[in-house]
């Protein structure tokens, strides 16, 4: 699969321009209620060591069983990210001793992993896009969690986690700079979301990153890459490349050499720092796990799954687009969260006329709703307003029983106290008025106060808008906009 990479924005170094070189490796806990190869929970917290089956403790004779559901969500998120799904793929052992690994080692994917290649295309600033390619998925377990801190001369071990199955996706080194990096977790997330493989929640470690940084002249060979383990923040992520980027240049052009070395990204000091020098792949002595046989389905079953997928970002913003009339910014916006897309698409559901007011609700709700939210900090699924009372607020504009300066005041008093918005503007009298005769009045009271407003409009007709903004103020907003302009310019001659 060839995939264009994207120039990224260079760094200027002592002895001029530098390139950065990015391949991720992404960690998504795959959603399943069960563990990769043992019947115990997934669920997130819970008293220490209540998860743990047999199997996940490595006790004696104990035999690992392949969960389907995991395998089912590997190959959704495969199709999700237009990969090459492998029919045939196979278990290996890495072997490697760590105390909150019972095992020795760990069950993971080597040569043959259920996924190949594939890509997924990123916003980027000024609507621009790249496009990432993906070097492979495969499944593995994870590990439990050393406690350091409850007591002054032992570490406690909780396996709670050891043995969910996570999804390893790891990205060609496509990537260009922190911008670049932080779209692609941001879409990849995103993209796992819709597709429900991954709930994405990176406080709790859901989705975690591990991400390899070099650095070279333009277009030059690659240099020697150190590898930040464990980031769970997409600003740390954009932090950490643009500190250990620096951090790499700085020594080569002291004339020192870059050690390959896993490193830990400290957010306090806004640095990396060395953990321990890399291992090569052999130092794992990767064989087949004997106790699992190949993992092996047919097309059909492939082509099952790819049929029930849903409709994913990409494919949400280009209908918007192109149905709706959105811009591609707007419909971007409406799309990057499953969540806010599913809030959109319900607005819609409940519109008179969703062609002629797509836009409308588009708006209102990435600018009334999305910036009072944020103001507040409440996520869409707290919102005070609900899809059905905001659609029925631009049905009342797109119909023009109410103003947008009313539709403002209507829906702070729905954010603030509820109701149902059709019922509050008839009982407060928030109506539009659109009968002339009401409106006239006040249009000949202003034209006979103004006289010298009136010779700069007819001499400019722009600067009827004033007059336009008077009769609005001394209606209190409900005068109908566009009849007030129509009379106003009949009034005027312009």
């Amino acid at each position: 699969m060839n995939v264009s990479v994207k120039p990224g924005k260079l760094i200027k170094g002592q002895t001029g321009d530098w390139e950065v070189v990015i391949g991720m490796e992404i960690h998504a806990q795959v959603t399943s209620k069960s563990k990769l190869f043992s019947g115990a929970s997934t669920e997130f917290g819970g008293e220490p060591n209540s998860h743990v089956s047999l199997v996940d403790a490595a006790m004696p004779g104990m035999l690992p069983v392949i969960n389907e559901e995991c395998v089912r969500q590997a190959v959704r998120t495969g199709l999700g990210l237009n990969a090459q799904i492998n029919l045939r793929s196979v278990f290996d052992r890495k072997n490697y001793f760590y105390p909150d690994s019972p095992q020795g080692y760990q069950i993971s994917q080597y040569k043959s992993p259920v996924v190949g290649e594939g890509e997924i295309v990123v916003e980027l600033d000024g609507g621009k896009t790249a496009t990432i390619g993906i070097e492979r998925l495969h499944l593995e377990q994870d590990a439990g969690k050393l406690l350091h801190d409850q007591s002054p001369t032992m570490s406690y071990v909780d396996l709670n986690r050891c043995g969910v199955a996570l999804m390893e996706i790891v990205s060609k080194p496509d990537i260009r700079d922190a911008e670049q990096a932080k779209a692609y977790v941001t879409k990849m997330r995103s993209i796992l979301r819709y597709l429900g493989t991954c709930d994405g929640d990176m406080e709790k470690g859901s989705l975690r990153a591990d991400v390899n940084v070099s650095v070279r002249k333009p277009g030059g060979p690659l240099g020697t890459r150190c590898e930040i383990k464990n980031m769970n923040s997409i600003n740390f992520i954009g932090q950490a490349i643009e500190y250990e980027a620096r951090r790499q240049i700085e020594i080569i052009e002291d004339g020192g050499a870059i050690d390959q070395e896993t490193r830990l990204f400290d957010p306090n000091k806004g640095e990396t720092r060395s953990m321990r020098s890399k291992e090569e792949a052999h130092d794992y002595r990767y064989f087949p796990d004997p106790d699992l046989l190949p993992l092996e389905f047919t097309q059909s079953y492939v082509d099952a799954l790819k049929a029930e997928l849903p409709e994913l970002p990409d494919q949400k913003k280009a209908r918007f687009i192109e149905s709706l009339g959105l811009s591609p910014y707007d419909a971007g916006v409406l799309v990057a969260e499953r969540e806010s897309a599913v809030f959109y698409e319900t607005v819609l559901d409940g519109l008179a006329d969703k062609t002629r007011d797509g836009k409308l609700a588009a708006n209102w709700v990435i600018n009334e709703l999305f910036g009072r939210l944020n103001k507040e900090g409440h996520g869409i699924t707290d919102s005070p307003v609900s899809a059905a009372q905001l659609a029925a607020i631009v049905d009342l504009i797109g119909e023009g029983t109410i103003s947008g300066k009313i539709a403002k005041d209507l829906f702070e008093i729905v954010w603030t106290e509820g109701g149902d918005p059709r019922e509050l503007v008839e009982a407060r009298g928030m109506k539009q008025v659109t009968d002339l005769s009401a409106i006239e009045k006040v249009v000949d009271d202003i034209i006979a106060g103004n006289p010298d407003k009136v010779a700069q409009a007819k001499a400019k007709p722009q600067l009827a808008g004033w007059f336009v903004g008077q009769v609005m103020k001394q209606s209190g907003g409900k005068a109908n906009p566009q009849a007030v302009n129509d009379l106003l310019k009949a009034k005027l001659g312009i």
